[in-house]
């Protein structure tokens, strides 16, 4: 994988207030209301499940354990079941894109937030982004009720804002493919353009998505994938005008001129 740790910002226009924010709320859902990850009646009340958003009847389960299939083998895993939910039930779109199932999954989806957000605020102005962000989790969110609508995968509980941050991720692509990003690749500090850095991440969620179609690595690839599509789309859309007009292009298409041709003899 390709690691990000930073990207070019020298041309940033706004300050990243929501960003910011977002991460900040983040952090309070899973360290004070989740306790760290602790508080799983907090978290499986909250947590959004398929069934219960196409029926719009919540659904309370008992603890248990189950077997989860995976390339490995079978291991058996504690469910600690779902609890009664206060609100309505499709309001769990928006709540469990605030919500983390471990330290490591908050801060690695925080981290990316963090380079990346940034650009697509300034692009989009604070309101318009933070609309762009949650419409992005709701869709991906939306995505995994539709391919777990059925069966025992319909009670699957789904949390994270990887569906939002992959939208994020789809918008850079779109309007900075070639913005240089630093990551750390094979053990080196190399830069890359954004295309590189963004589609690698993309061509892991495919294949993995792909080998784990039987839901047992517990990663909601079809989210992300979703969220990506979705970000894509919506990037120049919600952009500000100036935005869409010194968007880097991907391709840059032209006439050979007499240079390039006595260049190309010349080999």
């Amino acid at each position: 994988m390709v690691f990000p740790v930073g990207d070019d910002n020298s041309d940033r226009r706004s300050f990243p207030l929501v960003t910011i924010a977002l991460i900040a709320a983040n952090v309070f859902v899973f360290v004070v209301l989740q306790g760290m990850g602790s508080n799983e009646a907090f978290t499986m009340a909250y947590v959004q499940v398929p069934r219960e958003i196409i029926t719009g009847t919540d659904i309370v389960t008992e603890p248990s354990v189950r077997t989860v299939h995976t390339p490995q083998g079978d291991i058996q895993v504690p469910d600690p079941g779902l609890g009664q939910t206060p609100i309505a039930p499709w309001l769990t779109l928006f709540t469990a894109i605030f919500m983390h199932g471990s330290i490591m999954h908050l801060l690695g989806n925080m981290w990316f937030l963090w380079i990346f957000g940034d650009n697509i605020e300034d692009d989009m102005g604070h309101v318009k982004y933070l609309l762009f962000y949650i419409a992005c989790g709701v869709i991906a969110s939306l995505a995994f009720v539709a391919l777990n609508a059925t069966g025992e995968a319909s009670l699957t509980p789904c949390l994270g804002a990887s569906g939002a941050i992959s939208g994020v991720l789809g918008a850079y692509l779109v309007l900075h493919p070639q913005r240089r990003v630093s990551v750390i690749l094979l053990r080196m500090m190399v830069d890359v353009p954004g295309y590189v850095a963004v589609g690698i991440w993309f061509l892991f969620q495919l294949v993995s998505g792909f080998i784990d179609q039987g839901g047992g690595g517990g990663v909601a690839y079809s989210a992300h994938i979703a969220g990506f599509v979705a970000g894509m789309i919506l990037a120049k859309p919600m952009s500000f005008a100036w935005a869409r007009d010194e968007t880097d292009p991907l391709i840059v298409l032209r006439k050979p001129t007499l240079v390039d041709r006595l260049e190309h003899r010349r080999f």
